[in-house]
């Protein structure tokens, strides 16, 4: 089979399962009472989503695991291998990027998911305390990283400079963990931070997972398509039921799943780097929390910002929440097509 097929299978795969997904778990989560709390110290016009269902994410996890699963096989099966243009995706070392990468998004959701339980069920409304929420990802984050490191996935590519092989002696050794840890857990709970308002997060990441999807094709590796396909037709049917005026939340269930893939892909093509770039409405919604709360402690009581995150300060100056969405998701747009120049143009090998 074509790859290009199978980036198609994926895709439409994801989006089926997840939107279809939607007509059995939104009033499940109805009847379980999983409904969202709204705090008091976001938006007062915020209040009328209180009660709506959360844990979403539940949706695009299933639809993004089973449209992999599928997509690769079928792949598989109908002659898809290393003689063709594409490497295959169950063969060599692109096998741990893609397989571990998809484990740590799991895990990541996991972690959530205890998140919402305790905040929705229980009653608790900080959910899992920073301590228990910081070591499960860290968990996550550091098996992880060991499992590129035992699979020898220490090489990255920097466009216009080459590879780095950071196994050359201990200091690069200990450059390449000190840098990996920060990427995933910074690359993590940015993409939670991205979720504050209806589709936000969803539309974002579709962009990025587009991104992923070309640079795919410049690398020549087809499992980081079908990954990165059934990413973006999972969030785009998870759009079905989250675009204003949202049916459905996807919770830290969601948003930490999503942070764990969009993480992973980054070092599927070998340059985490670029993910400031495919992300850069993750970093600018992160910067504009850590500089709020910092100067707000530094002036006790100023602030930058209306209100942090970003999204939120548009909110508090009369934007509508579709509006952001089309706005934060075309600049994500232009920092993805920079990184694929810089894929393309690079001296990529």
């Amino acid at each position: 089979m074509n790859v290009t097929y199978a980036i198609i299978i994926s895709s439409v795969i994801a989006f089926g399962v997840t939107a279809a997904l939607g007509f059995v778990i939104i009033p499940w989560l109805r009847k379980l009472k999983f409904g969202q709390t709204i705090l008091e110290i976001g938006p007062s016009w915020h209040k009328s989503k209180q009660g709506t269902p959360n844990m979403g994410g539940i949706m695009f996890a299933i639809g993004i695991v089973v449209a992999f699963v599928v997509s690769a096989i079928i792949f598989v099966i109908s002659g898809g291998n290393m003689e063709s243009d594409y490497s295959a995706i169950l063969s060599g070392r692109e096998n741990v990027l893609v397989i571990a990468g998809l484990v740590l998004a799991l895990g990541c959701g996991i972690v959530g998911f205890c998140d919402d339980f305790i905040k929705i069920k229980l009653k608790r409304n900080e959910g899992l305390s920073a301590k228990q929420k910081t070591l499960g990802q860290l968990l996550m984050t550091v098996a992880y990283v060991l499992t590129l490191w035992l699979s020898k996935n220490y090489v990255w590519y920097l466009p216009f400079i080459g590879n780095v092989d950071f196994s050359k002696n201990i200091f690069t050794a200990i450059v390449f963990w000190a840098l990996s840890i920060i990427i995933v857990y910074g690359c993590v709970n940015s993409v939670n931070l991205t979720d504050g308002i209806d589709g936000l997060c969803s539309s974002v990441t579709a962009t990025a997972a587009i991104a992923f999807i070309v640079i795919s094709y410049i690398q020549g590796f087809a499992g980081l398509g079908i990954i990165s396909a059934a990413l973006l037709g999972g969030v785009c049917g998870f759009l079905c039921w989250n675009w204003n005026p949202a049916k459905t939340f996807m919770g830290d269930t969601g948003s930490l799943f999503l942070g764990g893939m969009v993480a992973s892909l980054g070092f599927a093509i070998k340059c985490p780097l670029l993910l400031l770039p495919i992300g850069i409405v993750y970093v600018c919604e992160t910067m504009s929390d850590i500089i709020q709360i910092g100067y707000f402690k530094i002036t006790h009581g100023k602030r930058v910002f209306k209100m942090a995150p970003i999204h939120h300060h548009f909110e508090m100056c009369g934007w509508k929440e579709k509006k952001i969405c089309v706005v934060f998701s075309t600049v994500n747009a232009i920092g993805c097509a920079i990184a694929v120049l810089l894929i393309a143009f690079g001296g990529a090998k």
